[in-house]
């Protein structure tokens, strides 16, 4: 049999050596994977000459076996997973005996697996399940966004070290800091809070969050809203229950539970949904999903910028959208987002915005100016202003920067304008941003990495005015026929004009 089966893919298999490889022909399963990618699965399958595959993964579904071809005793091929930013390698599988190895990487996990040869009801058992995205419609977006979010997510800062006390804990020192009063009103339970499904498919919180109801109740006394996080894929981006098949049943179980704010984050869904047709759909199912509720519930799209997210984020029902990949709390990685790749301006306003992620002001990473430059930036570009940090535990200057209600204003001006470059010479950058009394903010930023001085004349950067407001100085002085500022290296001045 194995030398029939060489015979007939001889043509597709010889090598320039003239060696061919022992092909692990039909379905095998693997004895044990580790959580990422949950491998359960290879199928190789020869039709005609030509060999085709693919892999089962618990957060991928069946990946196809691409660029598959024999390498000396062994069948090399390639897995993409839909992510466009990581670099397809080789995946080597050798038959040895009754089992086949499987050696490789996916992501950026090394795995080294064996297999056995699976009989026809253990192969399908891990049939993976798929399920029909809905016809292309318009959602009715409602209007609960009429400025951009302000309010606290646990990513940046505890990732998936998070329980039902921790949240107490921020919503009280929300309130007990002033950060409350100065509109940041959600606090948004990112990745690590999901448990297991029961009998009837609904999701439960794992053990740090014993009722999630009664933790809606808490937040919401104390004049604040509750935000939670999913995928539309079957796992989350830490590896928890994403919502794969169960799109509608989480959404009733969010409103049911007091839900105000989901994040709806693609992770293992990019390998369902890689097409600009297919992340719609996905998306579009949620909001259809949500708005069939009877609760209001933003919703903020993450499918990091991917597909010109910006231009029909709002037809899904979506209130904000992030622009980007993660954003991490260096210099650098905030200033490329910030600066470089903020969304396209005319999307955003009233309702709908473009969002450059969450704040990492406070985490440590970054000196006072250049914490100073991350919020005068999300400021100019109407971003939504969600802190990444521990608000329980913040300096002084930390809770300054991030309550100075002038720069606040200008973020959630009601006009909903994104600030764009007016000017740009070498290292530093004028940007202004119109605004709905009819003045004009400007930012001075220094990316360069000395000391610099910003000058210019309002001319040139069709700004008209005759007093200045200096809005991390809350000074005023007249505005002349120009400005000049000492700017720090990686420093920004906010400026009102009027």
């Amino acid at each position: 049999m194995r030398k029939l089966l060489t015979t007939t893919i001889l043509s597709g298999l010889l090598l320039a050596s003239g060696a061919i490889a022992e092909i692990p022909n039909g379905g095998w399963v693997f004895d044990s994977s580790p959580d990422y990618p949950g491998f359960t699965r290879l199928v190789i399958e020869e039709k005609k000459g030509k060999l085709s595959g693919k892999v089962t993964s618990k957060w991928y579904g069946d990946l196809p076996l691409t660029d598959l071809h024999a390498d000396g005793d062994n069948l090399v091929f390639k897995l993409y997973n839909g992510n466009p930013r990581v670099t397809m390698t080789d995946i080597v599988v050798k038959s040895e005996g009754k089992s086949v190895r499987m050696t490789g990487k996916v992501w950026y996990q090394d795995f080294d697996l064996t297999a056995h040869k699976g009989k026809r009801s253990e192969l399908k058992a891990l049939d993976f399940p798929t399920f029909a995205l809905p016809a292309k419609r318009v959602v009715t977006q409602k209007p609960l966004a009429p400025t951009p979010p302000m309010g606290w997510s646990s990513w940046n800062k505890f990732a998936t070290d998070i329980n039902d006390q921790t949240i107490r804990e921020i919503a009280n020192a929300l309130v007990s800091s002033g950060l409350r009063d100065a509109g940041y009103v959600y606090v948004n339970i990112d990745d690590g809070w999901q448990g297991e499904r029961d009998a009837q498919g609904a999701l439960h919180p794992n053990k740090n969050f014993p009722d999630m109801k009664a933790l809606a109740d808490y937040v919401h006394a104390r004049g604040l809203k509750l935000g939670i996080y999913s995928s539309p894929g079957p796992k989350t981006c830490a590896g928890y229950n994403g919502s794969y098949g169960h799109i509608k049943q989480d959404a009733d179980t969010f409103a049911a539970w007091g839900i105000d704010y989901l994040k709806y984050d693609l992770c293992s869904g990019e390998a369902f949904y890689s097409t600009a047709e297919t992340v719609y759909a996905t998306y579009q199912e949620m909001g259809e999903a949500l708005n069939a509720t009877d609760r209001d519930i933003v919703y903020s799209l993450c499918e990091y910028g991917r597909f010109d997210v910006g231009s029909w984020a709002r037809q899904v029902g979506g209130h904000l959208w992030r622009t980007t990949g993660d954003i991490e709390d260096k210099y650098d990685v905030m200033a490329k987002i910030g600066f470089d790749k903020n969304g396209v301006a005319n999307h955003t306003g009233p309702n709908g915005w473009n969002d450059p992620d969450m704040l990492e002001i406070g985490n440590g990473g970054m000196s006072q100016d250049e914490y100073r430059t991350h919020m005068t930036l999300w400021a100019m570009l109407s971003a939504p202003l969600v802190l990444g940090n521990d608000v329980r535990h913040m300096t002084p200057e930390t809770l300054s920067l991030l309550t100075n209600k002038e720069v606040i204003a200008i973020d959630q001006d009601t006009l909903g304008a994104q600030g764009l470059p007016a000017k740009k010479d070498g290292t530093t950058e004028v940007w202004t941003k119109k605004l709905a009394d009819g003045s004009t903010a400007v930012a001075l930023f220094n990316r360069g990495d000395e000391n610099t001085l910003i000058s210019g004349n309002w001319a040139d950067i069709k700004v008209k005015g005759t007093t200045v407001r200096d809005l991390w100085a809350h000074s005023d002085h007249p505005a002349d026929e120009g400005y000049a500022y000492a700017v720090p290296k990686h420093g920004a001045v906010l400026l009102r004009v009027k």
